[in-house]
């Protein structure tokens, strides 16, 4: 159990460049000393929300889940708002999946489609993973593969990058290779502080700076040589006495993969690195 202190949007950019990559909300995830979920997020539409933002938020908790939003699908509300919480599990995704009308169907076939409050791909996504864990009985594992499994092979992906976290274990999905997924192992041995930084989301944590810890971003968030690129569609998996094991779950790329050409011009800005 640790406290960490997160700056959703704090970025040094000038206003101009603010006024080009508008975040379209932020949110925390993080599980309590009692193993609860709790979110915390905004759907922040055009510098609106400031304060949210760009105050410190002070969390205590196993495990943190952030994130910055540019929207593709759905409007600026909070069900649109990422993460995502399903049967006590915080999920968050980073890309572009198409086909959701037939995602709706195979929702409504496994019995999952009140899952969904939102208009995203990413809260479908994470309808189908929940429900197909279900279906192997709690499985995580087994039920995340299976469900990128079945969206690799019906449904139009440009990427699915997925953190999808309960009290004492995390995954991480790449999957396929167009936006970049890294993992920081710091297992070993911390560094002089535990202060990491992007353009849009800072973690500054005094305990993990001489604690064992791991940590996935969509870029390398300081100089530490330790950060490695996931490759693409391998999971990582870290249990609750941080064991960590690698495997290539889907080896081969989407049947209907999207390329950039084939997206629009306001979902091709959106593919900034936005989940933590």
């Amino acid at each position: 159990m640790v406290t960490a202190t997160f700056w959703l949007l704090d970025a040094p950019d000038s206003l101009a460049e603010q006024s080009r990559r508008n975040p379209d909300g932020t949110g925390l995830g993080v599980f309590d000393e009692h193993g609860r979920p709790q979110l915390h997020k905004e759907p922040i539409a055009a510098w609106q929300d400031m304060d949210f933002a760009a105050e410190a938020h002070h969390l205590t908790g196993t495990t943190f889940v952030a994130h910055v939003r540019y929207a593709t699908t759905g409007s600026l509300d909070v069900h649109n708002t990422h993460p995502f919480l399903q049967d006590g599990r915080i999920f968050a995704h980073n890309g572009v999946v198409e086909g959701l009308d037939t995602i709706d169907e195979r929702l409504r076939a496994v019995g999952a489609s009140d899952l969904v409050l939102g208009q995203t791909d990413s809260e479908r996504i994470f309808a189908l993973i929940t429900a197909s864990i279900r279906a192997h009985g709690g499985d995580e594992t087994a039920g995340l593969v299976d469900a990128m499994t079945w969206v690799a092979a019906n449904v139009p992906v440009y990427a699915a990058n997925i953190v999808l976290s309960t009290a004492t274990d995390m995954w991480a999905l790449r999957y396929p290779e167009p936006n970049k997924l890294y993992v920081l192992d710091r297992r070993l041995g911390g560094a002089p502080d535990f202060d990491l930084r992007s353009q849009r989301i800072r973690a500054w944590c005094e305990h993990l700076s001489d604690r064992p810890s791991v940590i996935f971003a969509t870029e390398p968030m300081d100089d530490d040589p330790r950060w490695s690129l996931i490759a693409p569609g391998e999971l990582v998996h870290v249990d609750s006495s941080l064991r960590m094991t690698r495997t290539l779950v889907l080896p081969d790329p989407p049947r209907h993969q999207l390329r950039k050409t084939d997206l629009s011009e306001p979902v091709l800005h959106a593919q900034h690195t936005s989940v933590r």
